[in-house]
Parts: structure tokens; C-alpha cells; sequence
């Protein structure tokens, strides 16, 4: 026992598990472990039971994780104050769009303005209305190209002007046929005849000289003295709509009352001038509904009084006829007081 009380040398190599009593108990199996071996358990008396070794347990199932899929519907997580702010972002992203397109059509617009005075001869344009044919000794005294020189925000109320002077026109050539009717019926129509031809070789080209050129210039430079020219001549335009309307006899319109004696006369030839009144009536009120839309156009466009003064100022004074006329005139005048003075 000494050899296990006393420390061992440090050269001794020797294992104190080696001893032949440990190793002969750990062989032994027919000896329980103290984890199976209760001292004090009276109900069972005598030696304890052999050990059995207890088979090892399986390992548990290895889980498979759960697989994690992506949800197939947009699922809003954010508030709705958040939604509204992000549909109100949208919104004025889409205004921007469209006015930045709006932007887009009207530089183009300008560039077809600007090729369109290249190809014209020196700094002006070619003159294109009336469309005359090349064999046509007369050439065209206007330029006119809606889509060129009219903003886009006006370009609808120039053309429904432009259309409305073409529905006169037809209307006028319309009157001298109801007119050629009646008188083939009744010859003692005939000064209204003549008056039918004077009223359709008269009101076609100085209505658009009158009125449509001046509105038509009136949108394409924001021209207040064109403006007012408009608004003037266009008035009385309408006041003689409504007297061609009312058909006054021997004025040379075929209306409601020269419609009716027609009727009289010959069915055929009173539902020709009835219908000629129906289109009288119908210019009549497209006239006074334009009139009111320029006005209403007039005012947004920022044009005044004042400013046709002054435009109508500088147009005069800058016209080379009119001021060759008041120095021709200033040098009488001083020509005649110095003569009076000798």
C-alpha cells in the first residue's frame, strides 16, 4: 500500500487504472452501477440485481425545415395615411408627364414653324389660301396653316371659325338658288335675285377679310387691336344673320317670312326657301355662341383697351405710306406758312 500512499517517483511510468482488482471489477458484468443499485429499497431484499446494459437509443428524426414561400398577392404593409400620400406622388407624377408631353408637342410645333419660314421664299412664307390651281393667273393672297401659327389651345376655336365662314358661304350660295326658285315662280322677284348674287359675291370674301383674318391673326400673335376689329365686325355679322333669318321681302334672303309667301306660291319652291331659313337660323345662333367663346378666350389671353391703342399706334406709325403722307403733309403746311409770312 505504500506504493499508493506515497508519491511516485518522476521517472516511475506507472498507471494506478492498471491495477488488476480495477481492471477485474470493470470486466466483471454482473454487477450494477450505483445509478441502478438503491441500498434502501426494503421491499426487495437479497443481493442486487445484474447489471444489463440498456440498448442505446435511436437518434430522433432529423426535421426538415420549413420551406418558405414568397406570397403571390402584394400585401400592403403601410398605412393608409402612407397609400393615399403614395397614390397623391403618382398622380402628380402622371400631371407632370402630361404637361411635359404637352411641352414637347408644342416645340415641335415650333420647329415645323420654323422649317416652315426656310422654305419660304426669303423671310416671309408662300402664300397657300385661297388653293388656286398653277394654270390660275391670280395666285394665293393669304398664308394660313392652323396647326403652325395657332397655339394648341386655340387651334379648335380657329378651325370651328374657319368652318363656320365656309357654312356662310354655303348658305349665301344656298340663298341664290332658293331666290332663282322663286323667281322662276314669281318674276316680280327679281330685284331680290339680284340681290341674292350682290350679297354672295360681297359677304363671302369680306367676311373673311373682315372677321376671320382678324381673329384668325388675333390667336396666332395675342393681337388686342385684332381683338376688337374681331368683335366689331363680327357684331354686325350677327345682326345681319338675324335679318336674313326674319326674311325680309326684297332684301334678297330667303327667310321665315319671304319662306312662307313661297309656300303660297308653290309648295315646292316654299319648302326650298323654308329650308334655306332653317340654315339662316342655325348661323344665326352658331354666331352669337362663337361670339361668345372668343370673348370668353379674349379674357383669358390678358388682351385689353389699352393695349389696342398702343398696338394701333405703332402700326400706324411704323406703315411707310402713312408716314410719307404726314411728312408730305407737314412740308405743305410749313411750305404754306413760310409763303404766307413773305
Amino acid at each position: 500500500m505504500s506504493k499508493y500512499t506515497s508519491f511516485p517517483e518522476p521517472g516511475d511510468d506507472h498507471n494506478p487504472f492498471q491495477d488488476p482488482s480495477v481492471t477485474q471489477h470493470s470486466s466483471n458484468t454482473d454487477y450494477p452501477t450505483l445509478d441502478l443499485y438503491n441500498p434502501f429499497d426494503t421491499r426487495a431484499p437479497g443481493p442486487p440485481p445484474p447489471y444489463e446494459a440498456t440498448p442505446p437509443s435511436a437518434p430522433p428524426p432529423a426535421q426538415t425545415p420549413p420551406i418558405r414561400t414568397t406570397p403571390t398577392e402584394p400585401r400592403n404593409y403601410g398605412s393608409y395615411g402612407t397609400q393615399s400620400a403614395v397614390n397623391a406622388t403618382t398622380a402628380d407624377l402622371l400631371r407632370k408627364q402630361e404637361e411635359l408631353e404637352r411641352k414637347a408637342r408644342e416645340l415641335e410645333r415650333r420647329e415645323r414653324e420654323l422649317d416652315s419660314h426656310a422654305r419660304g421664299t426669303g423671310s416671309s412664307r408662300q402664300n397657300n389660301w385661297p388653293p388656286l390651281p398653277s394654270f390660275c393667273p391670280v395666285g394665293p393672297c393669304f398664308y394660313q396653316d392652323i396647326n403652325v401659327e395657332i397655339n394648341q389651345r386655340f387651334q379648335r376655336t380657329v378651325t370651328i371659325m374657319y368652318y363656320f365662314w365656309m357654312f356662310s358661304a354655303g348658305t349665301l350660295i344656298f340663298n341664290l338658288i332658293s331666290c332663282l326658285a322663286l323667281f322662276c315662280v314669281d318674276v316680280q322677284n327679281g330685284v331680290g335675285l339680284g340681290l341674292a348674287i350682290l350679297w354672295l359675291v360681297l359677304f363671302t370674301p369680306c367676311s373673311f377679310v373682315c372677321w376671320y383674318r382678324p381673329v384668325y391673326k388675333a390667336f396666332r400673335s395675342d393681337s388686342s387691336f385684332n381683338f376688337f376689329a374681331f368683335f366689331f365686325i363680327f357684331f354686325a355679322q350677327v345682326i345681319l344673320y338675324v335679318l336674313m333669318t326674319i326674311g325680309i321681302p326684297g332684301w334678297g334672303f330667303s327667310g321665315w317670312i319671304v319662306g312662307l309667301y313661297a309656300l303660297k306660291k308653290k309648295v315646292a319652291v316654299g319648302v326650298i326657301m323654308l329650308l334655306n331659313a332653317v340654315l339662316f337660323t342655325a348661323q344665326a345662333a352658331m354666331g352669337v355662341v362663337m361670339l361668345k367663346k372668343v370673348h370668353s378666350l379674349y379674357r383669358q389671353t390678358g388682351a385689353s383697351f389699352q393695349k389696342a391703342q398702343a398696338e394701333f399706334a405703332t402700326e400706324v406709325f411704323s406703315n411707310q405710306a402713312v408716314r410719307q403722307a404726314a411728312a408730305n403733309a407737314t412740308a405743305s403746311a410749313a411750305q404754306g406758312a413760310f409763303t404766307g409770312a413773305r
